[in-house]
């Protein structure tokens, strides 16, 4: 069948459901940037009709799209699993409140931790929430299961979540045009019976929330997304999600109940599926949560005893894990080269890391960035790294349980778009209760971990218009910070003097270490110099290497080569910089003590 561009597009599941939240008539959406979401805010924020915004946090974005919902716009906020921890709050009171609008909350886990501190299967705060939660299994299916949330939310008067995962945010797939839906004008309409949870109202509305579940348990025997496919052969499957792609591709000729509305489960068509067949399987990916359900019912069946209940499935897992004796390995492992992830050549937080590095004694309580590889050899230099905004309240914590064993030797390490995310407050305790904690803020003018989003301090709004910049030195100030002081990271030993003097402080400090994300458009178009290494000055100190530039390499030499070269006998190798992969930062000569690393002006 020939591919019709009028009618089709070629997009990855974020993509998709962007374009599935437009076309079901969305008004407002807010979210925070987080892979694997992250494109689902910044492809939506494109379409006419919609605004679209990053908040500073996940919390913040969910209650924006809660109020757009009271006031009777379809509304959208988006998130990465960890994302949802941070909006619970919001999450569970808005179970009870329901929706005037539609409320779709698009949750996007990570199985395997590709781009996260864990791995956690968030079907569980929609059992936990009381929330009816859709599963898309590709691309096509979450565009058009958008527009069943937005629905379901306001036939059930409830927020749905839409789970997604990383390959469904990342996949591509043939997805089909549609127009968008004409939904109601928003309009301003008090009910505080319903939308004020004080306990009185909120029993009221906790009943309505039960008998909510019972017509939304109803409505899954019959919603199209839940579905039985008829096959051959005694053994059937229970799926839902990216991995019903893996049984369809296994087991072709096998019974299939594919799951859409992963919950409430539809009893009645489980009950059904599972008489039909000798033997009942659930294929699902992390938690058990469809088979803990199934064998709550009664229900025998087999699961997490067979199928991993850690990382991502694939075809092959999931063969071998049902027929191990069909499939041997696939192939002998085979030997490659490392290759550790590493900030870019040209990094500001380098020179700050690196400046930790050398102050052994210093406990470092890192956070989520693109600075937690500071983490990494060589520099080494992160020593604790748990969520969000948690390195300045870790920090406080450590000061007062170490006393004055700690002082001198304790801080606090976060970027900008982090400190604005869930630091702010952790900053205002640490003053308020009087710790000696220094605080670190890496503000390299974007939130650059997730793609270079802009952020309140950015000066932009998520379409690049222009919006108030926050001041973060005046912000610091007036959260009680007297010691606030801006070093440029690049200044490797003006950055290391600060450290030091601001560390020992017996007060608390805000150390805000400026300059941009390398990266930027307008850093990546700007001339910038070069440097590069004279090798006859060259003495193999390695103190350039131990900055972890991806540029600069190191060449080991025999005493023999070292001889033949003209170095001294005792020189252990050279450190070359490769030009072309150079930012110009100067950090690496800034740290040469013999003039090795030279300049060279850009042409």
């Amino acid at each position: 069948m020939a591919f019709d561009k009028e009618t089709k597009l070629w997009l990855s599941g974020n993509e998709a459901i962007a374009l599935g939240a437009w076309e079901a008539g969305v008004r407002v959406a807010s979210g925070y940037p987080g892979t694997p979401s992250t494109e689902i805010m910044g492809n939506l924020a494109r379409y006419e009709g919609v605004y679209a915004e990053w908040a500073p946090n996940e919390k913040v974005g969910l209650e924006v799209a809660i109020g757009a919902s009271f006031a009777g716009a379809r509304a959208l906020a988006t998130m990465k699993h960890v994302g949802l921890n941070v909006a619970a709050d919001p999450l569970f009171t808005a179970a009870y409140t329901g929706v005037r609008g539609g409320l779709v909350i698009l949750n996007a886990d990570d199985p395997q931790m590709h781009s996260s501190q864990n791995e956690q299967d968030n079907r569980n705060y929609a059992f936990a929430a009381k929330l009816p939660l859709l599963e898309p299994s590709d691309p096509a299916e979450a565009k058009e299961m958008m527009a069943r949330a937005y629905a379901l939310s306001e036939q059930l008067d409830t927020p749905v979540i839409v789970r997604i995962t990383t390959r469904i945010a990342h996949v591509k797939g043939v997805v089909e045009k549609g127009q968008r839906q004409e939904v109601p004008e928003p309009s301003m309409e008090k009910s505080p019976a319903k939308m004020v949870m004080l306990p009185g109202n909120a029993r009221v509305r906790r009943v309505a929330v039960e008998k909510r579940m019972a017509a939304a348990r109803e409505l899954a025997e019959t919603l199209p997304e839940n579905r039985i496919e008829p096959g051959t052969g005694p053994r059937g499957f229970i799926t839902s999600g990216v991995p019903y792609n893996y049984v369809k591709e296994v087991f072709p000729h096998a019974p299939v109940l594919k799951l859409g509305m992963v919950w409430p489960l539809p009893e009645r068509m489980i009950r059904e599926f599972a008489a039909s067949v000798d033997e009942l399987i659930v294929v699902e990916e992390l938690d058990p949560f469809i088979e803990t359900h199934l064998k709550a019912m009664g229900i025998a069946c087999r699961g997490k005893d067979l199928i991993p209940n850690q990382g991502e499935l694939n075809s092959f897992i999931v063969r071998k894990a049902i027929e191990p004796e069909s499939i041997g390995e696939l192939f002998a492992p085979l030997e490659l080269p490392m290759r550790p992830p590493n900030m870019c050549a040209g990094c500001p937080h380098r020179g700050l890391f690196y400046g930790l590095s050398k102050m052994k004694d210093v406990f470092v309580s890192g956070d989520i960035g693109c600075y937690t590889l500071g983490f990494l050899p060589p520099l080494s230099a992160m020593d604790a790294c748990v969520c969000m905004g948690a390195s300045i309240t870790m920090a406080h914590g450590m000061s007062k349980a170490l006393g004055k064993k700690g002082e001198g030797k304790i801080v606090a390490v976060l970027g900008d778009s982090t400190f604005m995310h869930s630091g702010m407050t952790g900053l205002l305790n640490a003053v308020y209760n009087n710790s000696y904690a220094s605080v670190i803020i890496l503000d390299n003018r974007t939130t650059a971990m997730t793609g270079h989003q802009e952020n309140p301090a950015s000066g932009r709004t998520i379409l690049g218009d222009p919006a108030p910049a926050l001041d973060l030195e005046q912000l610091c100030r007036a959260l009680g910070v007297k010691r606030v002081v801006v070093v440029n990271p690049h200044d490797v030993e003006a950055t290391r003097k600060v450290l030091k003097e601001e560390i020992a402080a017996p007060e608390p400090s805000v150390i805000i270490s400026r300059a941009p994300c390398v990266l930027l458009p307008e850093e990546v178009k700007r001339k910038k110099p070069v440097y590069f290494t004279n090798l006859d000055n060259c003495t193999g100190c390695s103190l350039c290497v131990q900055m972890g530039c991806p540029a600069i390499s190191w060449t080991p030499l025999t005493p023999e080569e070292a001889m033949a070269r003209g170095y001294r006998e005792k020189q252990k190798g050279f450190a070359r910089i490769a030009e072309v992969q150079c930012a110009g930062c100067g950090q690496c000569a800034a740290v040469c003590k013999f003039e090795a690393i030279t300049r060279k002006e850009a042409k």
